[in-house]
């Protein structure tokens, strides 16, 4: 029987998706819901949901194009050191790949086989080390740009979802009834897929993602009533 291996594929796309729809689906639900008890108009509700999704999606973007700006930075910075530690103290370098193996259970002739067969290329080298004493992988360059457009793109996306109900209803209320079934339902849907490919329960997650969206919604809109 063939084994066949299941991992997760694009994690770092995944990633940013989960965090800009999480996000983008629950703020300016909350925000619209919260409006929805103190205003009596639609078209404020749709301007300031718009104004804050504009505002949200270029602040969620941002934060991940620093994110992986700083990620890149801080390889780059550790690669450099690395590099110059193989020239300087190329024994002592050695020395941490023989560890490393002792750790795994090695024989000391084999740590030594390895070590010197590993000396022998210093990219190799420093990849090794880079990996396995510092825990690093080499980021993709692009990480900052493609992280920083999918988090704003998720965002905005899912912020236009709880938007909906108020385009094509007369009152706050009634867009509140439609936007809150809509949202719902997306939250739940969001919740199910994000814990299925992250290979958590799906409907505990789902439950979990849904829950928190009420509940930021319902403060927001509770809020807003006793203010107004």
């Amino acid at each position: 029987m063939e084994h066949k291996e299941e991992h997760l594929k694009s994690s770092e796309f995944i990633t940013d998706i989960v965090i800009g729809m999480s996000d983008g689906l629950t703020v300016p639900f909350a925000l619209a819901a919260g409006l929805s008890g103190a205003v009596h108009s639609n078209s404020i509700i749709i301007t300031a949901g718009i104004a804050e999704i504009v505002a949200g999606s270029i602040a969620m973007g941002l934060g991940g194009y620093l994110a992986g700006r700083t990620e890149l930075e801080h390889y780059q910075s550790e690669l450099k050191r690395e590099y110059d530690e193989v020239d300087r103290i190329p024994e002592k370098e050695i020395l941490e790949i023989k560890e490393i193996f002792a750790n795994y259970g090695l024989s000391e002739s084999s740590q030594n086989t390895i070590a010197t067969e590993l000396s022998k290329d210093k990219h190799k080298w420093v990849d090794f080390m880079m990996r396995f004493e510092l825990g690093l992988e080499k980021p993709n360059p692009l990480r900052a740009r493609n992280s920083a457009l999918t988090i704003g793109t998720s965002y905005a996306i899912g912020g236009l979802i709880p938007l909906l109900g108020y385009f094509f209803t007369e009152t706050p209320t009634q867009g509140l009834i439609i936007s809150a079934f809509i949202t719902v339902f997306s939250l739940f849907f969001f919740g199910f897929f994000k814990s299925r490919v992250t290979g958590q329960p799906a409907v505990k997650g789902a439950l979990k993602v849904t829950f928190i969206g009420i509940a930021a919604a319902a403060s927001a809109f509770l809020i807003a009533k006793i203010i107004s």
